[in-house]
């Protein structure tokens, strides 16, 4: 199942919530892999909606694997690190929702 289907017949949530690591790293757990760049962005809240962490990575604010992305639909696989403002988050993938 892809994030954001629109089937009435749900099977969880493609993610946990975060867990704060260590010098406030957080790592985000998800059940699909890979997942793009943006919706990490929006699945830890640091952006409005989808359209404007799009904007963001456009932007150049975005870092993953210590090196700038721009690339909105950038896949992100498991224990890959995303940056922004200053908040590193990693990503864990913990298996399906079925």
């Amino acid at each position: 199942m892809a994030i954001g289907s629109r089937n009435k017949k749900k099977k969880g949530p493609a993610t946990t919530p975060a867990k704060v690591v260590g010098s406030g790293n957080v790592i985000v757990e998800v059940n699909v892999e890979p997942i793009e760049l943006y919706k990490i962005l929006k699945i830890e809240n640091l952006v409005e909606g989808g359209g404007e962490a799009k904007v963001r990575i456009a932007n150049g604010e975005v870092m993953l694997n210590g090196l700038i992305e721009t690339r909105k639909r950038k896949k992100v696989y498991h224990n890959d690190e995303v940056e922004y403002l200053g908040q590193v988050i990693t990503v864990k993938f913990v298996g399906t929702a079925e």
